[in-house]
């Protein structure tokens, strides 16, 4: 499987995460069979949020009960967790971030998260006390570094005018099959062709340009949770035969060819991936080890409904 460096941080991470969505219903064997399986296929980045389960920090909680990490081991793994969503609101005061984060070391039972990101844009943000949150937590050592996600270029930089530490990090949805981030670039210019609207502000080019690192969530859905896209015959049957053909060619899943469709890219992304089952981990965790030619990346994205003009 690829590696990379998370932004400008120094963490050597792998190109898959494991995300921590789902597992609250799982048995404490299951979770810590999943964690250990993901581990054993190379995966060190674990992502987290404090809305994730049924109340808040519930599946940071489960995850803390049911996986016991030894010293050695939490210092090869990546934690990142998020927050800054209420229950109807958007929230980053300093003090809702600052009791989010240590809601959060309490459940996970460890001392410090490797990455904390602001989970979605709040639109009465204030960057200097977004800025003031995280200088108290760096300095108490309870953050390590910082990031962002669904934010826009534009959102980020406003951040940036106040916010000291650098921000590695931003998670962004995206898929073969729900690319605005990529396929806006490749028809600028095309009146008339909704493709051309760019909705990002450019987010792909200047995040490679800053080093900052994309996680992509939902590898494997169409739209805004619309379902996946792997196995949809009536909605992405030429996709479908491209994602099987390439799949028997590379000795691995259509699951892992979409996995590959990402990692593929120059921009050098991290897939967040939210399955339970450990064999499907490792399909993804196979995919990220193929390296797609150009003939086989553009396929996918023509069969995918995307236009090259």
């Amino acid at each position: 499987m690829k590696r990379l460096s998370i932004g400008r941080t120094g963490l050597e991470a792998s190109s898959i995460v494991l995300g921590m969505m789902r597992i609250e219903t799982l048995r404490d064997a299951e979770i810590d069979r999943l964690v250990r399986s993901a581990l054993e296929a190379g995966i060190n980045v674990i992502d987290h949020a404090d809305i994730y389960g049924n109340q808040r920090h519930g599946c940071e909680a489960r995850f803390g009960a049911a996986v016991k990490l030894t010293p050695s081991e939490r210092d090869r793994v990546v934690l990142q967790s998020k927050a800054g969503i209420r229950d109807g609101y958007f929230d980053f005061s300093a003090r809702h971030l600052t009791e989010s984060v240590e809601g959060s070391l309490a459940a996970l039972r460890t001392d410090y998260l490797d990455l904390f990101l602001l989970h979605r844009p709040d639109a009465l943000m204030e960057p200097e006390e977004v800025a003031l949150a995280f200088d108290s937590l760096h300095a108490s050592g309870k953050v390590r570094h910082f990031g962002v996600s669904n934010h826009s270029a534009a959102q980020i930089e406003l951040l940036r005018t106040a916010v000291r530490q650098p921000l590695s990090v931003n998670q962004v949805q995206l898929s073969v099959a729900h690319a605005p981030l990529i396929a806006a670039g490749l028809a600028l210019n095309m009146q008339g062709l909704d493709q051309s609207v760019d909705r990002t502000g450019s987010l792909l080019d200047r995040s490679r340009r800053e080093g900052m690192t994309l996680q992509c969530w939902s590898p494997f859905q169409k739209g805004f949770f619309e379902g996946t896209f792997i196995g949809d015959r009536e909605g992405y049957p030429l996709l479908n035969d491209a994602l099987e053909e390439l799949a028997a060619r590379h000795g691995i899943t259509p699951t892992g060819v979409a996995v590959a469709w990402i990692t593929r890219h120059p921009a050098r992304m991290q897939v967040v991936v939210g399955s339970t089952r450990p064999e499907r981990v490792r399909e993804c965790v196979a995919g990220a080890g193929i390296e797609l030619t150009r003939e086989e990346w553009y396929r996918l994205f023509r069969a995918a409904g995307h236009v090259l003009p």
